[in-house]
């Protein structure tokens, strides 16, 4: 294929529109083609929602309780949420800038720094990592639609196999919306919000006015501390898994914010609507589970649960309604967007973003979901740092490339050029691939103790247990250092 012309391109307001016909090209396929201007609509209001929208979900709700089951009391859990999502709210809108500028997705924006062909590898890694998360969020929300029915019909818990009958209506209806493509999110997120903020409001209410007042509630919160591992023995794993939790966003970002409106609608909507919304989801988990101490005498962690022990059946039906909404608007957005996108970027012109997001459903089912979520400490210690590892070597180099080697400029016809700019040899950087697997290396001894221990934490760590425990932070430092030193002539 004939190199396109790497000038063929409009700047407009620090937006670069492509205005060459590339769609010959087999790198190219109208999911994966960058942004009009026309199409970049979305406003901080929109960017804050979708945070909002992907945030307030059972598995934030109940973030705390593995910290606090470890030791932790409320307030040191929910510091260490807030800090995690404040430091991985750097990488993400340092990465939502490509987006914004060249109106590009995530797989798009990896071709220039791993190669136009190298790019499906960390494009696979992120996919992979979100058909597990599809999976958590789809068996949650098949949890609550079993409430739902069996609030409806009592009888409804005596059929064989009702919580898997649960699970495939769910999954089903997440289908129904894949298959509309992309577009119903902007909706489904902005009319979600405010629903989701105001379901919160009213369970935090119900439990001030049946625990006797928040202060009290919070009282009984020790209660909730299941362990005694000292808090700094604790924090370093925990702001890592917090870390982890939205490091697979802060890569894929861009698949979104290729429709903002300008780079502070972008910026100021992920500050607004992340670490807030984290926190107060998380603060919410703590203060509701303390009062139904006092109100049933004992914890209940799980929403679910928690809402068919209020008994009444508006408030169930409702509640399980908002819980369902909340499993849905963070799986369409955080589950689907980026995996659909990353599986078209294989092979663009037979897979579709629709494809891709059927892929990803059928996935999240092989990976064995309720298995992942059966224990919040292994859940927090080895699911969510494990794969924070894989997503912090990719941030490193993604962000090295673009912000220190380009200084924010790239071509946007050699994206989708098969012998371009960043074809390197045969379509594969081999500098970003080897950047990105030593990176990983130092952190593979822990995980895979991790692993293997129940509950995650090992006993009498090691040095690699402790590099483990920091596995983001040493994957990307890591990543970014190795690739910018194999990368130094082209620095030059």
């Amino acid at each position: 294929m004939r190199r396109p012309q790497a000038g063929v391109a409009s700047i407009t307001c620090n937006f670069v529109e492509l205005t060459e016909d590339v769609s010959g090209s087999p790198l190219w396929n109208p999911d994966l083609a960058p942004t009009s201007l026309a199409s970049r609509t979305w406003s901080t209001y929109h960017i804050a929602a979708l945070w909002i929208g992907m945030s307030v979900v059972i598995t934030t709700y109940t973030l705390a309780s593995g910290l606090m089951q470890q030791g932790m009391n409320w307030w040191q859990a929910l510091v260490t949420i807030l800090l995690g999502n404040a430091i991985v709210l750097v990488p993400m809108i340092l990465n939502a800038h490509a987006g914004t500028k060249y109106g590009v997705s995530f797989p798009v924006l990896c071709r220039a720094a791993f190669g136009v062909t190298g790019a499906n590898v960390p494009a696979v890694l992120r996919a992979i990592v979100a058909c597990g998360w599809f999976g958590i969020q789809t068996w949650i929300g098949a949890l609550a639609l079993e409430t739902l029915l069996t609030a409806a019909w009592p009888g409804w818990a005596n059929v064989p196999g009702s919580i898997w009958v649960s699970f495939g209506v769910f999954w089903l209806a997440q289908v129904a919306i894949i298959v509309r493509g992309l577009e119903g999110i902007k909706l489904l997120e902005a009319w979600s919000a405010p629903l989701l903020l105001g379901g919160g409001g009213l369970l935090l209410w119900w439990a001030i006015a049946n625990g006797g007042g928040l202060v009290h509630i919070l009282s009984e919160s020790p209660k909730l501390q299941q362990g005694g591992t000292p808090f700094w023995t604790l924090f370093p794993a925990a702001l890592t898994a917090n870390v982890g939790y939205w490091a697979t966003l802060s890569l894929n970002i861009p698949d979104f914010t290729r429709y903002a409106k300008s780079q502070r609608s972008q910026a100021l909507g992920q500050a607004l609507g992340l670490p807030a919304t984290m926190t107060a989801c998380a603060f919410l988990g703590v203060a509701v589970t303390s009062a139904t101490i006092v109100i049933f005498g004992e914890a209940i962690w799980d929403p679910v649960v928690l809402i068919a022990r209020i008994g009444s059946p508006f408030v169930v039906i409702f509640g399980a309604l908002v819980i369902l909404a909340a499993q849905i608007t963070t799986n369409m957005a955080a589950n689907v967007v980026s995996p659909a996108n990353d599986f078209s970027s294989l092979a663009p012109k037979r897979i579709s973003y629709v494809t891709g997001g059927l892929m990803t459903a059928a996935l999240g089912i092989v990976m064995m979901p309720w298995k992942l979520y059966a224990d919040a400490s292994a859940y927090i210690f080895t699911w969510l740092i494990g794969y924070s590892s894989l997503m912090g070597a990719i941030g490193g180099v993604l962000i090295a490339d673009y912000w220190i080697l380009r200084k924010q400029e790239l071509s946007l016809p050699d994206l989708f050029a098969v012998r371009g700019r960043y074809s390197y040899t045969n379509g594969v950087n081999s500098k970003a691939m080897i950047a990105l697997a030593l990176s990983i290396l130092p952190v593979v001894p822990g995980f895979a103790r991790a692993a293997m221990t129940p509950g995650g934490i090992v006993p009498n760590p090691t040095i690699f247990d402790h590099l483990y425990t920091y596995a983001w932070f040493v994957t990307f430092a890591l990543s970014a250092g190795i690739y910018l030193a194999l990368m130094r002539h082209r620095r030059s």
